[in-house]
C-alpha cells in the first residue's frame, strides 16, 4: 500500500484533491472516495503526477467525465486524474478544430453547428468529454469519431506527443489512444461546412434520444456491449427484465440495455443486476453479454 499523505505532498503545488467523493465525478452518482484526485490544466500537470505516482508505488487512473464508469462503493485507493474543465479549450482554423480533452463532446459538437459546420450532429446528446470520445471511438446515428479525427495530442512513456490517426488506430468502440498507455490531451477535427441542415439533424438526434433514452435519471449509459448480430437491450428486453430491481438499480423500462440509478442505488446493487442480467440473458438465448462500462476501485 502507497502513502496518500507523502503522494499529496510531492503533487502539493497541482490542484489536488484529498479524498474526491466518486459519486460526484460520475454520470451514476455512485461510488466511494478516491485517495487522491488530480484536476490537470496542462500535460506537463499529467506528466508530473504520474512520476511522483510511480515514485510513491501508487496506482493510477485516467477519467473523464465518469459516463461510462462505476466506482466501487469502497472507493479507489489510487491517484485519479481527471480531465476536466481546466483542459476545455477550443481553437478554430477554418475548418480544424484543435480541442482540448476534457471539453464535453455535446458542447464541443453543438459549437461546432453553431459556427457553421457539420460532421458532429450525432454528438450533441453523448454525456462523456472529447478526450474520453477519441479514446473509445464514441459513435452514434452512423457518425464516429474516426470520421473526423485527423490528430491527437497526448502523453505517451511520460512524454507529449504529437499523433497521426490512421485507419488501423481506431475500431468499434475502439482506439489506439486509450488510457493508460496513451493520454489523450488534445485532439484534431477537420469538418466540413454545413450543408444547411445541420441544426435539424441535431434536433432529431436529440429528440429521438429523449424519446428512447432515460435521461432523467443517473446511469452509464449501455451497460452491455453489441453482441455480434444482436442488439443488447432487445436481448434483455426478450428475457422479461425491463423493470428489474436489486435495490436501487433498475433495468430501464424505457431501454432495457440501461441500467438507472432511482435515488440511492450502491455499487453492489448495479453488479448484482449485472450479474442477474447476464444469467438471464444467456439462460433465454444463449447469448453471453460482456459489461461496456469501466469498473475500478473496492468493495466497502
Amino acid at each position: 500500500m502507497y502513502d496518500a499523505n507523502l503522494l499529496c505532498d510531492r503533487l502539493r503545488e497541482l490542484n489536488i484533491e484529498r479524498n474526491a467523493p466518486m459519486r460526484s465525478y460520475t454520470t451514476f452518482r455512485i461510488g466511494g472516495n478516491a485517495d487522491v484526485m488530480l484536476h490537470p490544466g496542462s500535460s506537463s500537470d499529467i506528466i508530473k503526477a504520474i512520476t511522483e505516482a510511480l515514485a510513491c508505488g501508487a496506482p493510477y487512473h485516467v477519467i473523464g467525465n465518469g459516463s461510462n464508469l462505476l466506482v466501487r462503493d469502497g472507493g479507489i485507493r489510487a491517484l485519479v486524474i481527471r480531465i476536466g474543465e481546466d483542459m476545455a479549450g477550443i481553437e478554430q482554423d477554418g475548418p480544424v478544430f484543435r480541442v482540448g480533452a476534457g471539453c464535453l463532446l455535446s458542447s464541443f459538437a453543438k459549437e461546432t453547428i453553431n459556427r457553421g459546420f457539420m460532421g458532429m450532429e450525432w454528438a450533441t446528446g453523448i454525456p462523456g468529454t472529447v478526450g474520453g470520445a477519441v479514446a473509445m471511438n464514441a459513435g452514434a446515428y452512423g457518425g464516429e469519431i474516426k470520421q473526423v479525427l485527423k490528430s491527437v495530442n497526448a502523453v505517451v512513456d511520460l512524454k507529449q506527443a504529437d499523433l497521426t490517426v490512421n485507419d488501423a488506430d481506431m475500431g468499434y468502440r475502439r482506439s489506439a489512444f486509450s488510457a493508460p498507455g496513451c493520454i489523450v490531451c488534445s485532439a484534431v477535427f477537420e469538418l466540413k461546412p454545413d450543408d444547411g441542415h445541420a441544426a435539424d439533424r441535431e434536433a432529431e438526434y436529440r429528440l429521438r434520444r429523449r424519446a428512447k433514452q432515460p435521461l432523467s435519471y443517473p446511469s452509464a449509459g449501455s451497460v452491455f456491449k453489441r453482441p455480434a448480430g444482436y442488439f443488447a437491450g432487445s436481448l434483455i428486453e426478450n428475457a422479461g427484465l425491463k423493470g428489474t430491481r436489486i435495490g436501487d438499480a433498475e433495468v430501464s423500462e424505457l431501454h432495457a440495455g440501461f441500467i438507472i440509478n432511482r435515488g440511492k442505488a450502491s455499487a453492489k446493487d448495479v453488479l448484482s443486476l449485472i450479474e442477474l442480467v447476464k444469467i438471464a440473458v444467456r439462460e433465454h438465448s444463449g447469448v453471453t453479454l460482456e459489461p461496456e462500462i469501466v469498473i475500478l476501485g473496492e468493495d466497502a
